[in-house]
């Protein structure tokens, strides 16, 4: 029988749906029971982690020379072999692996000498418990290092690509020189070839005169490696393929392997023969007419990249240009401008995308940060206004006028921070959206009378709507309180008053604009609230989507209005971004994605009404870890006729749920810890019982929505709710309406 070591080991996941892939753990520890506890710990906090367990220094070498780990778990103390060797054997051969020590014996002093030396954190064998949280730190830090390591890889390709160009640029002033006081068209044609061979390394480079009419080339001299034979002569295009057609058009002619592309399939044996497998041929026009070719041939299969055309291209206009006399000095010039502008381009480019992955990264630490703190406050907000309300109900006559406004008072600050928490939620782009189909003009013009009487008789309102403007697929009320929010911006930026114009506009991305943008390719309806008021200085425009942070005087704002805005924007599959100048103004921009749909009709909401009564004492089974909530939701159904079931975590749940107990609705909440989220208990249950309703209670639904652990038509509610409320929507559930 295998051990409880070995099967963990052997354990492999389970789950149905695809998986994200493994973790991948080496473990170095000599005791098995150790090791059977860890890979226990291990097991709990990574599900289906594959584990590698080694005792000794060769196993250990071996596992990191012939595999790769995710993370490396380490005993100090080891039989011949001690801990801080297993550090310096892992920073040699796997320098970018997490290594955590797991010791019960390793000191303060040992502990931090370790972490100099290159350790990444420590767990002690009587704390366990803190191998979830170590690891995942661990495992973020490296993510982090790789990113951080792609990116300046990609900064170093980039400025090699500089430099590149800029010595393509010297060659390209070189040549100019060489040939500007030159008047044999020959020796002209020859400098050319010459510039290229060097800078191609290729076999052959040269320039012919074309003969369109006749489809023939005349080659005076060219320029050949040696060994390899000159073209000069007359030679006919046909002879070496049907590419001739595409030169006559003005398109230039590449291919890596004649015995590849389709134009010379029929004739590589006779472009081999020339040394010519590999071909870039660059017409030369003048006056819309092909006049000339600039060629190079190489006798290997060779790819051509974008810069190498873009470069011999360039040397063809300065041929061209030269050859022509009159327009030398002017094409010189301009050549000249256009690879100076290219490089500060690329440039500017390089510093833009670095600044925008250091604000990206920076808003999304905090994004996640306030996302969770904002979840435990709504968890912990649902129960406090549910006992506020179990306490006015029971209270009845005996809530005394004192009471009944303490409890007002208590209600009304508990609405207040739940409103809070729904701004973090949105900025950490985990709020509940119900999105429908809408034509954003309707809705701009439907508020316009609203606008202006929040912003005041001293500012005025123009709103510039585009013209079969496409319709968006969002949060009706979410677009709306982000318009709000934009026009109280600007009119606080206007305390002289002034002027707000609100413009929606239609905007079609491309690749590169879309990569600029950091959106998607496609179609995107923009909508822009500008003022022409005080303006911003560019270091508070930079921090003006961070939350909290505002310019205003305390207790005028609480510096979430932007922040939400940017999370909307972001969750709804867009962006928003500001533009701002001292004195002039502030112009801020959201972009949406387009809908195909046609916009749907808005339905009255029903007012509100007393809580209703179960009709036949159906049974809830309520999940949820936070007791005092999960106390509150069983006696409210209680109180309206339900039988209940209450359970923790999903293995009470499933419990209850094989037993032979009549179970009519399900309400579980959608994070539950044990190992079973709030999904999986529901799937498990439609398992037994397929007919099941289930209602999710959460903190941020959308959360949910974005791992997978809900699909779209499951019946949601987001915490805090009022009980009124979550006894309409169990009633709605219940009866299937």
């Amino acid at each position: 029988m295998t051990s409880n070591l070995e099967h963990a080991l052997a354990m492999a996941p389970t789950a149905a749906a695809p998986a994200p892939v493994p973790l991948r753990v080496l473990i170095l520890e000599d005791s098995r029971f150790d090791a059977e506890l860890l890979v226990e710990a291990l097991q709990d906090a990574r599900p289906g982690a594959h584990t590698t367990l080694v005792r000794d220094e060769p196993s250990y070498l071996k596992a990191l020379t012939e595999q790769r780990f995710d993370v490396i778990l380490s005993d100090f103390e080891l039989p011949a072999f001690s801990g801080g060797a297993a550090l310096e054997t892992a920073r040699k051969h796997a320098p970018e692996v997490p290594f955590i020590f797991v010791s019960g014996v390793i000191g303060e002093d040992n502990a931090v000498e370790l972490l100099k030396r290159g350790a990444t954190d420590y767990v002690s064998k009587n704390r366990l418990a803190r191998l979830p949280v170590v690891l995942d730190r661990a495992l973020s830090e490296a993510a982090s290092r790789r990113t951080l390591g792609a990116a300046e890889h990609r900064l170093r390709q980039a400025d090699a690509a500089i430099v590149q160009a800029q010595a393509r640029r010297l060659a390209l002033v070189e040549l100019s020189d060489r040939i500007r006081d030159m008047d044999d068209v020959v020796e002209i044609s020859y400098t050319a070839a010459e510039t290229l061979a060097s800078q191609f390394n290729v076999d052959r480079a040269g320039y012919g005169v074309v003969d369109k009419a006749a489809e023939t080339i005349t080659i005076e001299r060219d320029w050949n490696a040696p060994g390899v034979q000159s073209l000069a002569g007359v030679l006919q295009f046909r002879d070496y393929g049907s590419y001739i057609d595409d030169l006559s058009r003005g398109i230039t002619v590449a291919f890596a392997d004649a015995r590849e592309d389709p134009r010379t399939q029929a004739t590589a044996h006779a472009l081999e023969a020339i040394s010519a497998r590999a071909v870039l041929n660059m017409p030369l026009s003048e006056q819309g007419n092909f006049v000339g070719l600039l060629y190079l041939n190489h006798s290997q299969p060779r790819a051509w990249t974008a810069d190498e055309v873009d470069f011999v291209r360039d040397v063809g206009d300065r041929l061209r240009s030269i050859l022509g006399r009159r327009e030398a000095q002017q094409a010189l010039q301009a050549l000249a401008a256009s690879l100076e502008r290219q490089v500060e381009e690329r440039a500017a480019e390089l510093e833009a995308a670095k600044e925008q992955l250091r604000q990206s990264q920076k808003l999304e630490a905090v994004g996640q940060l306030t996302g969770g703190l904002a979840h435990d406050f709504n968890n912990l907000l649902a129960s406090i206004t549910g006992s506020l309300e179990l306490l006015r109900r029971r209270g009845g006559a005996h809530i005394t006028t004192d009471m009944e406004r303490y409890i007002g008072v208590a209600q009304g600050a508990a609405k207040r921070a739940a409103a809070l928490t729904h701004r973090l939620l949105a900025f950490s782009r985990r709020q509940t959206l119900e999105p429908k189909t809408l034509a954003l003009n309707e809705l701009v013009h439907g508020m316009e009378e609203l606008l202006r009487r929040t912003v005041g008789p001293e500012i005025a309102i123009e709103i510039v709507a585009a013209p079969g403007l496409w319709n968006v697929h969002v949060d009706a009320s979410q677009i709306e309180s982000a318009l709000l929010n934009l026009c109280i911006n600007a009119r606080d930026a206007l305390p002289q008053g002034g002027r707000i114009t609100i413009e929606t506009s239609n905007r079609t991305l491309d690749a590169r604009a879309a990569q600029a943008a950091d959106l998607r390719p496609g179609a995107y309806v923009c909508m822009c609230v500008r003022d022409n008021g005080v303006g911003m200085p560019p270091e508070v425009a930079a921090m003006a989507f961070d939350p909290f942070f505002t310019t205003k005087p305390l207790g005028m704002g609480t510096g979430l209005g932007l922040s939400m805005v940017y999370g909307f924007a972001k969750q709804s599959g867009g962006r928003v971004s500001i533009q701002s100048q001292v004195g002039a103004g502030t112009s801020v921009c959201i972009e949406l994605p387009r809908s195909e749909r046609t916009p749907e009709q808005s339905l009255a909401e029903p007012g509100p009404a007393a809580a209703p009564r179960a009709d036949q004492g159906e049974t809830v089974l309520v999940v949820d870890d936070e007791a005092s909530l999960r106390m509150l939701m069983v006696e409210v159904m209680q109180d309206l006729g339900y039988a209940t079931l209450e359970a923790g975590n999903g293995a009470e749940a499933m419990r209850w749920l094989r037993s032979d107990r009549a179970i009519d609705l399900l309400i579980t909440d959608v994070g539950l810890p044990g190992g079973m989220n709030g999904r999986q208990v529901a799937d498990a249950a439609r398992g037994e019982r397929p007919a099941l309703k289930v209602l999710f209670v959460t903190g941020y639904a959308q959360t949910a929505f974005d791992e997978g652990r809900l699909e779209a038509g499951m019946h949601v509610m987001t915490k805090p709710f009022e009980m009124d409320a979550l006894a309409r929507r169990v009633k709605e559930v219940i009866e299937g309406t």
